[in-house]
């Protein structure tokens, strides 16, 4: 009995010092200033994927180098993205050679796939993540909502959380979204360092949400 009560006790304090650390890294925004900041960019297929790309648009080449994610199956979106930085190259003379880099995970949820066997296939994918974001150890997440990116969010606060660094998640909530955050904006609205709403029919549902306008 009484090695069940320390051992119960033992996890009492894990957990305790576990949520402590996730709610310091959840409220700590030192930014470091230096002269580029790695970024991971989470694409989805379809119109997350153009609507990411216009964001990127405004970004500078301080932006270096830009890491994309996305799902093993989405040719569509390796092919926006290479041929978006090879424009943006061409556009800027200075820039030898763009430097980015495209990975690939597995899909969280295929389209009409069960919410049951989503939960197995998104666990999957964070397993898959995890080794890729600790290896990329990016400055900051940018997404706008894809499954994709929920696994890549957890992964990326899992590095803070074990000490390992602390990374910006930023959300950017798709312009479709007018009313009601998709399913990725709910999960990652209590995760990310700054989320940011296209309208203010959900700056006013969300007030901790950041409302900049339509910016896509």
């Amino acid at each position: 009995m009484a090695s069940v009560l320390i051992l119960a006790a033992a996890g009492a304090a894990v957990a305790a010092l576990l949520a402590l650390r996730l709610w310091v890294v959840l409220h700590s925004q030192v930014l470091v200033p230096r002269q580029s900041l790695s970024i991971l960019v989470v694409a989805g297929s379809g119109g997350h994927t153009t609507e990411i790309l216009r964001l990127l648009e405004n970004l500078s080449n301080a932006y270096s180098p830009r890491h994309y994610i996305i799902a093993d199956t989405d040719e569509m979106s390796a092919h926006k993205i290479n041929s978006f930085e090879l424009n943006r190259a061409d556009r800027d003379p200075s820039t030898m050679l763009p430097e980015y880099y495209i990975h690939r995970i597995p899909r969280s949820r295929e389209v009409q796939q069960s919410w049951l066997s989503t939960v197995l296939t998104t666990l999957y994918s964070m397993w898959v993540s995890f080794p890729l974001t600790h290896r990329v150890k990016p400055d900051l997440v940018l997404c706008n909502g894809p499954g994709t990116c929920v696994p890549i969010c957890i992964s990326a606060l899992l590095l803070g959380i074990l000490g390992i660094k602390k990374v910006i998640i930023v959300y950017v909530e798709s312009i479709c979204r007018v009313e009601h955050l998709s399913l990725s904006g709910k999960i990652l609205f209590h995760l990310s360092d700054y989320f940011i709403v296209q309208w203010p029919a959900l700056k006013e549902k969300y007030p901790k949400s950041v409302y900049l306008g339509r910016i896509v």
